[in-house]
């Protein structure tokens, strides 16, 4: 097996601290590593579209949550910041993608929802997505894909949990 920047680094790090125990960065330096790779590859068939990956997050939550939603509903569900949203929002209703409908009770909050080629746009390129991050994937084979991903879920659950009560 072919050895990985990471492997590198860790080799690196245990001729400066060989007592210290770096099975933790060992994972986290890979999901980094991993996580960083795929943002680059997985936007590819994104920008054909004239989308960031910001952007086809927000079509996407709202197309696989068949309802209008609020801008603070979009950045909890994407895990954006409540700005991004709102400045993401202006490029994808400029582009005619998202609609905008003012609350009845209080005008200060909006309903966003697809519009009918916003719903096109993302209906069209959910299929290709997949393909393409299937193919990014396809060396790994089916059952190591789906044991990876039970790993990882157990890990996110666990980060979850832990997280918000993590101190520096």
């Amino acid at each position: 097996m072919t050895e990985d920047v990471v492997a590198r680094v860790l080799r690196q790090w245990q001729q400066v601290h060989p007592g210290l125990d770096y099975a933790p960065m060992a994972v986290i330096g890979r999901l980094n590593r991993c996580a960083a790779l795929l943002q680059q590859a997985t936007d590819a068939p994104l920008v054909r579209e004239g989308l960031t990956r910001a952007e086809f997050d927000i079509l996407a939550v709202l197309r696989r949550t068949g309802q209008e939603l609020t801008p603070g509903q979009i950045a909890r569900e994407t895990f954006a910041s409540g700005a991004a949203v709102t400045k993401r929002l202006r490029v994808l209703e400029s582009r005619g993608l998202v609609a905008r409908r003012p609350d009845e009770r209080d005008r200060r909050v909006a309903h966003l929802a697809l519009t009918e080629e916003g719903g096109e746009l993302i209906d069209r390129l959910i299929p290709h997505q997949l393909g393409y991050e299937g193919t990014l994937l396809a060396g790994l084979g089916a059952e190591r894909q789906s044991q990876l991903a039970d790993t990882l879920a157990e890990l996110l659950v666990l980060l979850e949990g832990r997280l918000g009560g993590l101190q520096p």
